[in-house]
């Protein structure tokens, strides 16, 4: 596989040392990797939420026969190493350019359909008994100025009258006595429906229902070549082949572009990281003057994103490098500690447990792409999540899984049922062996413009 980043994040047979991995409790999943000569109707590369999400969907809403191939364990990818925010915002345009470029019927059908993604989790979680520690009822976007507060304030107008969302504003007193108190805290927005949960628990939650409702799940079995014979597509992995009629191509961050030509250069992968703190009791919480358990991020446009976890853990995870090797990895730890220092003094002796890194997925048109391959229309893609991906990457599984299954029957709505924000395949970059260079211009950029405040 030719990788972006440094070799070091792309090693399938070793978890990361993350929080969720040393807490990820016990899944009746079975883990067989794929062996020998097998079909199915429709074969899902990548064993994230995406794929987890259409397997799941395609055996029990539709009775189709799927078998996913997942390259390193169930949660080995950004699905097991997130922050666990499944929130709303799965694009980086502005409010503004959502209206601009679609209109506000597309634009509210885009949002309405990320609050039914965040719904979806949850019905999911009941649905399946999947143990994922939910936290909280909404996200909460923290002011990180005056001015940014103002601009807050504006945006929700839009958002209420225009959109119908269902968002609420505090005031810097106000947040103080229901979120948290920082010399960088100036008012919040609060987004419902939203909440948090335990990302790999979920991840591996759905894989095991995926199971029970009759779709095959193979981990540890990285696609390794995939070649059209006929109208068939064989799937060599290093201990079996499957050969499908469809195929879904997923990976977001990690997405295997060598695969398929149809996905190359497209993704920009971009690099995250988290740290976590040791567990603090109750008392000691109040005392540093944190009150909430909803997820949050600040309004920056280099922003962090945080949250305290159910054992009292304090968790910020932040960008990383354009490199992504194990060096620039410890000095993006070393940050993002003095950044928690930085932004709340009272947590700046505090001791820390944890910390690894992973893959986001952002495009050159700052949009998701969920679609089909105009070179060829038995392949179906999703990717492109912005940092969003818990509630979206569930949604897109399961809107794929409703298209292959209603073209199967004649009866397919698909792809206009999606909102017009999301339909397609995002532009392929320039010279896309540069989105390295592309990211670190794009990194230096977001960062002066925090600097100056513009």
């Amino acid at each position: 596989m030719k990788q972006l980043f440094h070799p070091s994040l792309y090693r399938f047979d070793q978890a990361q040392p993350s929080y969720w991995e040393a807490t990820a409790g016990e899944t009746e999943l079975r883990n067989e990797t794929l062996d020998g000569t097998q079909s199915c109707d429709v074969a899902i590369i990548g064993g994230g939420y995406t794929g987890l999400s259409a397997a799941l969907h395609l055996a029990r809403d539709f009775n189709v026969d799927a078998c996913l191939l997942e390259a390193g364990h169930i949660g080995w990818g950004a699905s097991g190493r997130n922050g666990g925010f499944c929130t709303m915002g799965m694009t980086k345009l502005s409010l503004q350019s959502q209206l601009k470029k679609f209109g506000v019927e597309q634009t509210r059908a885009f949002h309405q359909s990320q609050a039914d993604a965040v719904n979806l989790v949850r019905a999911l979680g009941e649905d399946e008994a999947i143990d994922f520690l939910p936290q909280g009822d909404c996200e909460f976007i923290v002011a990180d100025s005056d001015a940014h507060f103002a601009g807050m304030q504006r945006e929700v107008d839009i958002e209420r009258s225009l959109l119908g969302l269902d968002v609420s504003l505090h005031s810097r007193d106000e947040f103080r006595e229901i979120g948290y108190d920082s010399p960088h805290q100036h008012g919040a927005v609060a987004h419902r429906p939203s909440f948090a949960l335990h990302p790999l628990r979920y991840a591996q939650g759905l894989a095991a229902a995926a199971q029970r409702r009759g779709a095959r799940i193979h981990p540890r079995s990285e696609v390794i070549s995939w070649r059209k014979e006929g109208d068939s597509h064989l799937l060599e992995t290093a201990s079996g082949s499957l050969s499908a009629k469809q195929v879904i191509l997923t990976g977001n961050g990690f997405m295997p572009e060598h695969l398929h030509r149809g996905v190359r250069g497209r993704p920009l992968p971009l690099q995250s990281a988290i740290v976590v703190t040791r567990p603090m009791s109750a008392d000691e919480l109040r005392e540093k003057g944190w009150h909430t358990e909803n997820p949050t991020i600040n309004s920056k446009h280099m922003f962090f994103y945080y949250r305290l976890l159910s054992d009292g853990r304090f968790m910020l995870g932040g960008r990383a490098n354009h490199i992504g090797d194990p060096a620039g990895a410890e000095a993006t730890y070393a940050e993002l500690k003095q950044s928690i220092a930085n932004m709340w003094p009272q947590f700046a002796d505090i001791e820390y447990t944890h910390q690894w890194r992973g893959l986001v997925c952002f495009a050159l048109n700052f949009r998701p792409s969920i679609g089909r391959m105009p070179e060829d229309k038995s392949v179906y893609f999703a990717y492109g999540y912005h940092g969003n991906g818990v509630n979206s990457a569930t949604w897109s599984g399961r809107e794929l899984a409703r298209w292959l299954a209603g073209r199967e029957s004649g009866k397919s709505i698909l792809p206009n049922h999606l909102p017009a924000l999301v339909r397609g395949r995002s532009p392929r970059f320039p010279l896309a062996a540069m989105r390295r260079q592309y990211l670190r211009l794009g990194l230096g950029f977001y960062r002066l413009r925090d600097y100056f405040d513009w």
